[in-house]
């Protein structure tokens, strides 16, 4: 029989960083074994439910690459199907119409509050004849639940697990307005869709014991379970927004690379030896639940930025070019110009060793953002002194005179300057790279500073230091003339 797992998210919020590892597990356990990955949208809490929230979702899986098979299955669409099935169980004497009232409800929840006990439905209206229904109460349908033995499941992770049957009450299967509930669509649609294994969070495994009362009710065979550890914090708590449980949109924003992102996810509670680098490919090669381990999982940022390092130095630079481009229109609220985006092109291999994130990596790169003088930094206002700024002075000519616009023959034109001039005090080549940094790019970190003027080009580079040396100049915030070039 051929694999078919699902994912099956509520559309309550955005495709947090728990749900899209479930998506993961799910995707790469249906490929490992050449099978389908199914999604299904859960919006049968239609207050909850929003439009919104299905698009993020949906957009969340495809930045992952996590393609799904056929179309997705919209829950809320099926709910004739459920109530049909719900309608079966009770001709077949699986269950029984309950007309207990709200009053009733509450009152059996005081009574097990005040015991000290969980609340479960205290089954009244199990064996009890129809026509002593109240009048003016619609009925809601329960389970007819198996009593006094147990119910034991073969996890495919937590190894056998069982309940007393005792623990669980006849659940509400359709509510007194004809709506299905959770746990009753969820069955009917997995059986319906073909779904062999049920990959999902251990919160879910309570649910689970009650969902395979439900096959056993219907005489279907239940999928196969695995139950996989949730994330928690690096501090061992539960996963919070401080922790990182942000929806995958936040990451995206953050500057996170989506196969980093998985690869990171997939060593979330997954392990294949000591390796740490795994590309689609071999996930899909290697993927097993036996590898799933059976404690929580911390997540670590330090982790995520040392694998997302990994992946931009190998991103091709074309891809990566016009993420950082799109990265620093967004800072900038506005387009680079052509030469700008060409600048960055030719900068980006001496930049991206250095960054961590896109918006590192972006951060880094509003050197090549403008065509005239860029904004000066606090840190490099401090740097251009008078001393440095008379430096500076005295190397313009120098570079104008400057034919040879490479790297190398700028640090031998520099070098030669200052070994020959007169300055007083006596300067040092970092006297005048450290001024010409700054006045340069703004800044007083860069990559190497004559291969930044290489990528900057002449025209321009003479102009920034025309504009920070011109006299009366406001560090940044005259206006240059532009280049195209």
């Amino acid at each position: 029989m051929s694999t078919v797992t699902r994912f099956a998210p509520s559309p309550t919020g955005f495709l947090h960083i728990g749900g899209a590892r479930t998506a993961l597990f799910n995707w790469l356990y249906a490929r490992n074994r050449g099978g389908k990955f199914l999604l299904r949208i859960e919006d049968t809490d239609r207050q909850r439910s929003t439009t919104a929230a299905i698009d993020a979702i949906i957009d969340g899986l495809r930045w992952l690459g996590l393609d799904w098979d056929g179309e997705a299955v919209m829950q809320s669409e099926r709910a004739p199907r459920h109530a049909a099935a719900a309608l079966h169980l009770l001709e077949s004497g699986h269950a029984y119409r309950c007309w207990a009232t709200v009053e009733e409800l509450a009152a059996m929840r005081d009574r097990a509050k005040a015991e000290g006990r969980p609340y479960g439905y205290d089954g009244r209206w199990r064996d009890r004849d129809p026509a002593e229904a109240p009048e003016g109460v619609p009925p809601v349908i329960r389970l007819r639940a198996p009593s006094g033995g147990e119910t034991r499941i073969r996890d495919l992770v937590q190894g056998e697990v069982a309940v007393a049957d005792a623990q669980l009450d006849d659940m509400v299967l359709l509510r007194a307005d004809g709506t299905p509930t959770y746990m009753l669509a969820v069955v009917v649609d997995d059986h319906d869709m073909g779904v062999t294994h049920v990959l999902r969070g251990d919160d879910h495994l309570s649910n689970t014991f009650r969902q395979y009362q439900l096959y056993k009710a219907f005489g279907w065979s239940p999928p196969e379970f695995a139950h996989v550890p949730l994330i928690h914090g690096a501090d061992g708590a539960k996963l919070s927004k401080r922790h990182g449980a942000l929806g995958v949109d936040a990451y995206r924003d953050m500057g996170y690379l989506p196969e980093a992102l998985c690869n990171y996810l997939l060593r979330l509670g997954w392990s294949h030896g000591d390796d740490e680098i795994i590309e689609r490919d071999q996930a899909v090669a290697w993927f097993d639940l036996a590898a799933i381990g059976r404690s929580p999982s911390r997540f670590d940022f330090a982790k995520l930025d040392h694998l997302n390092a990994h992946y931009l130095r190998r991103a091709d630079p074309d891809r990566l070019a016009g993420l950082v481009e799109a990265a620093m229109e967004k800072r900038r609220g506005g387009p680079l110009s052509a030469a700008a985006s060409e600048r960055l092109r030719r900068g980006l291999p001496g930049l991206r060793d250095r960054a961590k994130t896109i918006v590192e990596l972006a951060d880094n790169a509003m050197l090549y953002a403008d065509d005239g003088l860029p904004p000066i930094s606090g840190k490099a206002r401090s740097v251009l002194s008078e001393t440095a700024l008379d430096r500076l002075r005295r190397l313009q000519p120098v570079l104008e005179r400057q034919a040879d616009w490479t790297a190398a023959a700028l640090e031998r034109t520099v070098r030669d300057h200052v070994a020959t001039a007169t300055y007083d005090p006596p300067a040092k080549l970092g006297d005048l790279a450290q001024p010409l940094r700054a006045a340069l790019t703004g800044a007083t970190v860069s990559p190497p500073i004559f291969d930044v003027m290489e990528t900057l080009g002449r025209d321009l580079c003479l102009v920034r230091l025309a504009g920070v040396l011109q006299p009366g100049n406001t560090m940044g915030e005259t206006t240059a003339r532009t280049v195209s070039a």
